[in-house]
This record gives structure tokens, C-alpha cells and sequence, in this order.
């Protein structure tokens, strides 16, 4: 899948990796990027910066007429990201069921709901030359964080989610790939003390594989760092992440 003329869909783009992607996918020549965000008014740089190649998209992912607005004023979406997400939850005995709900609700089951969403356009543009879908998981979809314990079990279903859609859709010509980097110095995780990747580079590392047709895709080297050890040994990968929070 190449950027280049693609018509880019950003969910959450408004700030952190979202912002990243949409700025990326402008500089990578995407023809149009529909920037999605729940707040427009906050896309305001972003539309400047776009020339004219960036639509602003009054979009929550976890709201289904909210979806179902947004599909309708997006119908030619060649390739989608969704990135929105959010870290409700923490410890699994720490945190209140509605917290950790709050993780399953925004980083599951809202990337399945975005993505029958904008179906239609994406089995379009399937039929025309190849479409695709990007999930922004997390690194700790391979093996849970404890102190992120909550989080953690969201992005697994995720990426769960994510491996049963790349086998439907693949009939469709659209290809499905995962996302998996490790911390981000974004606000989500800027008080934790660990390495982290700037937003850009992370971006810029996405978009790499995703034109290199990478089904799984670790932009960052912690995350390829994460990886290679999760590969030669899974469990020892679960004692190094119980001991990063």
C-alpha cells in the first residue's frame, strides 16, 4: 500500500501519534487526509498546514451515529488508521471495572465498529486497486504490563480483533496490518519513566511498513527490541514488562 494519492482516514488526529499520521501522510503525498477528531476546532493547525488536502471529520469512534456521519462524508476512504485510543485503567486490581471497560470499549470494540464503519468506501477502493486498514495497537499486545494491566488486555483483544479481520477482508482486497510500538512521549504516557519515541518517528516508522506490506508492523526499537525477544522467548518477555511499571 503506497500513500502516495491515497485518500487517508486518522482517527483521533487532533494530537500525539494520531497527529503524527496525518502530518505523515501529507508529506508522503497522500491526496487527501480526512482528519478525524471530536472536537474539530482543534485540527486548526493541521488544516493550514494541509493545503487544502485535509477534511475535518467531527468524529467519536466510541459513538455510532457519530460513526455512521462520518462514513457518509468520507465515501472515497482508501486507507484507514485507527489510532484513537485511550489509557482508562491500570493495575487489574487497582482500577474499577469502569475504567477497565473504558479501555475495551475505545481500544476494541470501537476499532471493530470504525472499521464496518468505513467498510463500504474501503471494499470500493478494495475493488479498484487495494484498500487498507492500520490498527494502533501497543507493544503490550504480545504480552501484558501489570501496571498497565487493564490497557494491556484491551490492545490484546485488539489485536485479536485485528488477525480475524485481516483473514475476512483479505477476500476484499483489503489488507490489514498492526501497529504494535512501544511508549510514545505523548501525554498518555508522559509521566512514566521510560524511553520513549517521539510521535513523528513513530509515525514515520508506520508508514514505512505499511508500504512495505508488513502485516505486523514495530516502528520504534523498543518495540523491535520487544519483539525479537518475545520470539525467542515469550515468558521471559512477560517477567521484563512485569518489571517496567
Amino acid at each position: 500500500m503506497k500513500i502516495k494519492d491515497a485518500v487517508v482516514l486518522v482517527t483521533g488526529s487532533n494530537r500525539g501519534l494520531g497527529l503524527a499520521l496525518a502530518r505523515a501522510s501529507l508529506a508522503a503525498g497522500a491526496r487527501r487526509v480526512y482528519a478525524g477528531a471530536r472536537d474539530p476546532a482543534t485540527l486548526a493547525n493541521l488544516l493550514r498546514e494541509g493545503a487544502g488536502r485535509v477534511t475535518p471529520l467531527t468524529l467519536d469512534v466510541s459513538d455510532e451515529q457519530s460513526l455512521a456521519r462520518a462514513a457518509a462524508e468520507a465515501p472515497d476512504v482508501t486507507l484507514l488508521f485507527n489510532n484513537a485510543g485511550v489509557l482508562a485503567s491500570f493495575g487489574v486490581l487497582s482500577s474499577t471495572p469502569q475504567e477497565i471497560a473504558r479501555d475495551f470499549a475505545v481500544n476494541c470494540f470501537a476499532l471493530l465498529a470504525a472499521t464496518q464503519a468505513f467498510l463500504p468506501a474501503l471494499e470500493r477502493a478494495g475493488a479498484n486497486g487495494g484498500a487498507a486498514v492500520v490498527n494502533v495497537l501497543s507493544v503490550v499486545s504480545l504480552a501484558s504490563m501489570p501496571g498497565l494491566g487493564g490497557y494491556s488486555a484491551s490492545k490484546a483483544a485488539a489485536y485479536s480483533l485485528t488477525q480475524a479481520l485481516r483473514t475476512d477482508l483479505a477476500k476484499k482486497q483489503i489488507s490489514v496490518h498492526a501497529a504494535l510500538p512501544g511508549a510514545i512521549d505523548t501525554d498518555m504516557v508522559r509521566a512514566m519513566d521510560m524511553p520513549k519515541t517521539s510521535p513523528e518517528s513513530v509515525a514515520q516508522g508506520i508508514i514505512s511498513g505499511l508500504e512495505r506490506g508488513e502485516s505486523e508492523i514495530f516502528p520504534d526499537p523498543m518495540s523491535r527490541e520487544l519483539f525479537a525477544l518475545w520470539q525467542t522467548d515469550p515468558k521471559q518477555l512477560q517477567r521484563q514488562l512485569g518489571q517496567s511499571v
